[in-house]
């Protein structure tokens, strides 16, 4: 048994690096020596912060099964990876007014200890105490029902973030072309926020009200001419209602039937009469649709004003311990986090005690969320997200398995290790691991130093070949 992997508080944890090398090596004396030597230099040299990677022993079955899965789970690692990246940035979009937050709501269900469960922790800590969930997916399943099981859970997934980002997008659009009505000159702006019934002549046979746009040297000749520009103007019957940079709108009101006469004369005094007629009944629908569509956006993501902390959806940080809401420790078989969340159940009781001394054991900081307070659609992001990412990471695991079993052969044995990498060390942490597992595969370790020797049978791209299996994880999901 392998005792060099170094506790959680035995490492202080870089949390804002995000990339991680997930490797296998064979498990026989030999390797987990080479491992032993891996680690030994990495710790010496500051290259990484190694944790073993613990995957729960598969039902093999067939080599075509495994072959056929190992290319099923690419597909599916780059989809699941593609759809989180999409979530993320659907709570940017939504969260277009706290955007300094998103980071804080992009969190993953537990994870850790039994006991935890319900609690959300960030992204880097999930991967680096990651347990494979029993509950979620049964180990004792064949690896094709896992694996399908995974892919029908992204896909229903992403079939609904589809249908409610479409549904914000509709709602984000028909209000951005309202406010761009708003926006624009006097020439293009919608009215209704700017004129009033009193500064009309209404139900009138004989008379109406016209608006005139004046530019701004202009605004004396107006004042001088207006009531000379037509026969029967109504004498001081203008008044200004609004202005812009270039000029400003004036009411004026005189008979109808010289209508076209005034428009003429107006335009040969580079006055220029809007085509407006006021509806009240008009106004108060697009006064109200304005309000609406504001109401529903800001909906979609703002929380309660009861909040702890205004404009914050979460509490501060604090070591949490978590007494289940009547429930057993582990959640109910098939039953998943989204689920119970939905229902209302995602929650336990929190007993929050003062902050501990840094030398009071491990314990898990979280952020500890108030889903009650979140506007739908940003919860939905949440809990979905978090449930993808899970998804992911179960990926990964999955791949793990199944290539270093197509690799190493069986029985199945072997070790993952799961390596975070520390700035401006991955050449050398790649040296290191290329020196320590080149006799796994002579031609492979070659292929790394000559891109242009080529390894006899294999598909992929030399540079994602090493002698050793290997797969990337980037939590870098807002760049």
């Amino acid at each position: 048994m392998l005792l060099w992997f170094w506790s959680v508080t035995g490492q202080k944890k870089t949390g804002s690096m995000s990339e991680f090398w997930l490797i296998s090596a064979p498990g026989d004396k030999e390797n987990l020596q080479a491992l032993e030597r891996m680690n030994t230099v990495t710790s010496k040299s500051n290259l990484s912060y190694n944790t073993k990677f613990v995957i729960p022993d598969f039902k093999v079955g067939t080599l075509d099964s495994l072959v056929g899965l190992s290319d099923e789970l690419g597909k599916l690692d780059a989809f699941a990876e593609s759809l989180i990246r999409r979530m993320a940035q659907s709570v940017v979009d939504v969260m277009e007014d706290a955007k300094g937050k998103v980071q804080e709501n992009l969190l993953a269900n537990g994870g850790l200890k039994d006991k935890m469960k319900c609690l959300k922790i960030d992204l880097t800590s999930f991967v680096t105490h990651f347990e494979w969930d029993m509950a979620k997916y049964p180990a004792k399943q064949p690896l094709v029902s896992v694996v399908d099981t995974v892919a029908k859970q992204l896909a229903q997934i992403e079939t609904d973030l589809k249908s409610r980002t479409a549904s914000y997008n509709t709602l984000k659009t028909n209000l951005e072309n309202l406010e761009r009505k708003s926006m624009g000159n006097l020439f293009t702006r919608t009215l209704s926020d700017i004129v009033s019934k009193e500064d009309f002549v209404l139900d009138s046979e004989y008379l109406i009200t016209l608006l005139v746009i004046v530019p701004k040297p202009s605004y004396t000749q107006w004042q001088k001419t207006y009531e000379s520009l037509s026969d029967m103007v109504v004498p001081r019957s203008t008044k200004l209602l609004a202005e812009d940079n270039e000029g400003g709108l004036f009411t004026v009101t005189l008979f109808r039937k010289v209508i076209d006469d005034f428009k003429i004369k107006a335009k040969e005094n580079k006055f220029t009469v809007r085509e407006y007629y006021y509806d009240e009944k008009e106004i108060k629908r697009e006064r109200e649709e304005m309000t609406r569509l504001l109401s529903d956006k800001k909906q979609q993501y703002q929380t309660s004003c009861v909040a702890l902390k205004k404009g914050s959806s979460t509490l501060p940080d604090h070591r949490v311990k978590v007494t289940p809401l009547g429930s057993p420790d582990r959640p109910a078989a098939g039953q998943t986090d989204r689920e119970r969340e939905s229902e209302g159940e995602g929650e336990g009781l929190l007993e929050l005690p003062p902050r501990p001394a840094p030398s009071d054991g491990w314990c898990l900081w979280a952020r500890v969320p108030l889903p009650w307070l979140e506007g739908p659609l940003l919860r939905w992001l949440k809990v979905n997200f978090s449930e993808a990412f899970i998804a992911w990471i179960h990926i990964k695991a999955l791949r793990v398995f199944v290539e270093s079993v197509l690799r190493y052969g069986l029985p199945v044995n072997f070790q993952a290790v799961l390596l975070q990498p520390k700035k401006s060390s991955t050449k050398r942490l790649r040296e290191v691991l290329n020196s320590v597992f080149r006799h796994l595969d002579q031609v492979a370790a070659a292929s790394i130093l000559d891109a242009s020797v080529e390894i006899p049978g294999l598909q992929l791209n030399n540079q994602d070949y090493f002698p050793y299996v290997y797969f990337h994880i980037d939590l870098s999901l807002l760049d």
